[in-house]
Order: structure tokens, then C-alpha cells, then sequence
């Protein structure tokens, strides 16, 4: 064991007590970051109506792609951050830090600026209709203030985790989630701004963790930021994107998915007895559910993250595969929760999010269930996209990010409905969660024994 695994708890503690201490905290951020989404979906069904749901789903492809960029510049900053900080190089971990939140500032400021100027044309691509572009443009135009907020939140939060501060990067979400959840329904039920007041809570709330956020900047444990460090170096940003990359297309990959998903369903919804809207407004609730499953293994993943790229910087691999295997065990263990609420409570779960008419809760009830069929396994992938990225494999990480959502269940939401109309497009889901496992397999298990070839060729030179 080098010198710098022995000054650096992620090179010698015990692996379940590391993954504990950062997947947790990991774990609450990302589930409270989803919630701001869902309590505006809650608060909105209760107050507006299914119509509302619709919109917030309608927009939702535009928080999606401001995660994605939150995730290129966050992971791939807190991988290279890790990586250096494993190679026992804190000269160049800091610059990556100064680089990545200039990255995060400009790149947000450009987003909400092409969102208030394109809006119209990007919510009719995703689906909205003439009854729900109202209550679309009304929501969005004002959570886009809030774009750049929510980017530097997110991408601080990897860095604060990386650096060794997990319980930080948690509170960072925290404060945000609780300010928006007591305003949603003041705004809502007490002032009456419907979508708006939804939408002013979600970016007040989000404001405030940018505040958090920012501060942590001046606290970090393992380097002294310069001013100096804070340049936007065109290189560095190219290396930074290349790790990120295969995190932020997942969060695009989705996007896209939830385009055409929105676009196929009032298309074929409308040759039903469900017409455009109750498909459309099923399929937000259904995805957003899904999403608190997801927090949680992107929790995971993302805790695991910081063990994996310092371990794997440092050569003490037989770390960076026993925390791969925890992290999957514990991963299998909570889809499996959720693949029982998904199954056996759907009808419970979709009244929390308003009241509709018997076909409104046929449809939904039927979507969930079978959209969500594979959610047991859907983590594998996941996890082992965001493994590649950790140890410095962005191709890999990339390949596997794009598996599911671009080269399955995007052509076979375009292909099954040519045949079973309603019934592919929920079909779909399961059919390319399965293949993408199969090929997510083969793949880590290469790595995995490569991995034990360099760790026994490691293991000759020094004997």
C-alpha cells in the first residue's frame, strides 16, 4: 500500500464502512434532487389537475438536459479530482476543480438564456398540446431562471463528495427540497398561482442550495484553491466532458426517450379510448415515480465513485472490485423493493398524485406495471456505466449509458406500436432493459478480470 493510499481513509477503511459514509448521504441528495419534481407533481394534481401533471411532464425533458450537463461537468470533474488525488497529485486535482466551476457557470447561463429564447418550439417538440401549452410555458419560463442554480448545485455536489464531504453535499440538496416543499403549497392553495407558484417554489428553493453550494468552494479538505485556479481552460474542459460524457448522454438518452414517448403516446392514445391526454399525463407519473428508484442507485453510484477512482489511481484494485460488488448487491436489494411497490400498489401510488376518472387509473396502473416490469436489473447498467467513467474509461462508460435508452427502447418505442399500437410502447421498456443487461454483463466481466490481471502483474514486480 503507497504512501498516499495510507494519508487517505478511501485507500485503507473498510470497504462497506466507505461505500456507508458516502452512498448514504449520496443516496438522500439524489432522492430529495428527484422530489423537487415529484412534490411539484403531487402539489400540482391536487391543485390544477391532470392537465397540470401533463405540463410538468411536457417540460420535464428540460431539467433532464440541465442534469445532463450538471452530470458532464460534475462527474467528470469529481473523477479526475479522485484519480489525482489517488496519484497523490493535489497540484493539478485543484485546477480541476477551478476549471470544472467555470464550466458550470458559463455553461448554465447559456442553457436558461436558449430555454427562455426557444421555449415555444422545444415544448411542442416534446409533446405538449394546444390544451396544455399554457400551462407548459407558464411553469418553464420561470423554472429557467433557476437552470444555472440547479447546474452548480449538482456539479458541486460531486465535487464535495469526492473531496471527502458527503454529509456537505447532502445538505447542499436539502435545504432546496425543504424551501420548495413549504412553498409549493402556499403558492398553490393559499395565493393560487397553480403551475407558476410551483414552479417560483421550485426555483426559490433552488437558489438557496446554489448558496450552500458556492460556499463549499472556499472549504474543500484535500486542496487550497487558488484564484488563480479559476480559469476555463479549453483543454481541460475537453478531458473534464470526457469522463462526464457517458452520465450526461444517460441524461440525454432519457430526454429523448421521454420526446418520443410523449409524441408516440398522444399519437396512439388518440386512436384509443384513453384520447391524447390521460396516456401523457400517465406516462409523467410513471416516470417520475421511477425516478425515486433511480435516485437511489445514482446514490449509490455515485458514492461508490470516490472509493473506485481513488483506489483505482492508486493500483490497490482488489478495492475497486469489491466496492463494484458491494454496490451492486446493494443496488439489486432496493430495485427489488421497488419492483414490489411497482407491481403489487400501482393504484396506491398514482392516487397520490391526484384524482381521475376510471380510464385516467386503468391506463396509469397498466403503464406502470409493465413499463417498470424490468426495474429489478435496470441498475446493473447503470452502475456500471458510472464504474467506467471511474476509473478513467469514458468509452466504455459511454457505450453502456447509450445501450438502453438510444440503441433498444427508442426504435423499439418506434417499432412495436407499428404492430401492437398502445401496448408496444409499454412494452418496449422491458424488452430493452433486458438486452442492455445481457450486454452490460459482458462487459464488466472483462474489465473485472483485467483488472485482476494488472493486479497480478502488480503483485511479480514487487515480489
Amino acid at each position: 500500500m503507497n504512501g498516499t493510499s495510507m494519508g487517505n481513509p478511501l485507500g485503507y477503511e473498510k470497504i462497506p464502512v466507505l461505500l456507508r459514509g458516502f452512498a448514504i448521504p449520496s443516496i438522500i441528495a439524489m432522492v430529495v434532487s428527484s422530489l423537487y419534481n415529484i412534490v411539484d407533481q403531487v402539489f400540482i394534481g391536487q391543485g390544477v389537475g391532470y392537465r397540470g401533471n401533463a405540463a410538468t411532464n411536457v417540460a420535464y425533458p428540460l431539467t433532464t438536459i440541465c442534469l445532463a450537463i450538471a452530470l458532464l461537468i460534475g462527474i467528470g470533474s469529481a473523477s479526475r479530482f479522485s484519480l489525482y488525488l489517488g496519484q497523490g497529485r493535489p497540484d493539478l486535482a485543484k485546477k480541476i476543480v477551478g476549471n470544472g466551476v467555470c464550466m458550470m457557470v458559463v455553461f448554465g447561463i447559456i442553457y436558461a438564456v436558449l430555454i427562455e429564447i426557444f421555449l415555444h418550439p422545444l415544448l411542442t417538440a416534446f409533446g405538449a398540446t394546444a390544451d396544455i401549452m399554457p400551462y407548459a410555458e407558464s411553469y418553464t419560463r420561470i423554472t429557467a431562471i433557476g437552470m444555472p442554480f440547479l447546474i452548480v448545485t449538482n456539479g458541486m455536489s460531486n465535487l464535495a463528495r469526492a473531496d471527502g464531504s458527503p454529509k456537505y453535499s447532502m445538505v447542499c440538496m436539502l435545504i432546496g427540497a425543504v424551501i420548495n416543499t413549504i412553498l409549493d403549497p402556499i403558492f398553490i392553495f393559499l395565493f393560487h398561482w397553480g403551475v407558476a407558484g410551483a414552479a417560483w417554489a421550485t426555483v426559490i428553493g433552488q437558489f438557496f442550495s446554489f448558496l450552500a453550494a458556492v460556499w463549499y468552494i472556499g472549504k474543500f479538505r484535500n486542496v487550497q484553491l487558488e484564484r488563480e485556479d479559476f480559469r476555463l481552460v479549453p483543454r481541460e474542459c475537453v478531458k473534464t466532458a470526457a469522463l462526464g460524457m457517458s452520465n450526461s448522454l444517460n441524461q440525454v438518452a432519457i430526454t429523448f426517450v421521454q420526446i418520443v414517448l410523449n409524441n408516440s403516446l398522444t399519437y396512439y392514445g388518440a386512436q384509443t379510448i384513453y384520447g391524447q391526454e390521460i396516456p401523457l399525463a400517465a406516462c409523467g407519473i410513471v416516470m417520475k415515480t421511477n425516478a425515486i428508484l433511480l435516485a437511489f442507485i445514482i446514490g449509490i453510484s455515485q458514492g461508490s465513485q470516490p472509493i473506485i477512482g481513488f483506489n483505482y489511481g492508486a493500483k490497490q484494485y482488489a478495492r475497486v472490485r469489491k466496492t463494484y460488488q458491494l454496490a451492486i448487491c446493494c443496488n439489486l436489494a432496493i430495485s427489488a423493493v421497488g419492483f414490489i411497490l411497482f407491481q403489487f400498489f400501482p393504484h396506491q401510488i398514482i392516487s397520490l398524485f391526484g384524482t381521475g376518472d376510471e380510464l385516467y387509473f386503468d391506463f396509469s396502473i397498466k403503464f406502470m406495471r409493465i413499463f417498470l416490469m424490468m426495474v429489478l436489473i435496470n441498475g446493473v447498467q447503470l452502475l456500471s456505466s458510472n464504474f467506467f467513467a471511474a476509473i478513467g474509461k469514458p468509452v466504455k462508460g459511454l457505450l453502456l449509458s447509450m445501450t438502453r435508452q438510444v440503441f433498444f427502447l427508442i426504435p423499439l418505442i418506434l417499432i412495436l406500436p407499428l404492430f401492437f399500437k398502445l401496448d408496444g410502447i409499454l412494452y418496449a421498456a422491458p424488452v430493452a432493459d433486458a438486452i442492455a443487461f445481457v450486454i452490460t454483463v459482458l462487459l464488466i466481466r472483462r474489465e473485472l478480470n483485467h483488472m485482476k490481471a494488472l493486479e497480478r502483474a502488480e503483485a511479480t514486480v514487487q515480489s
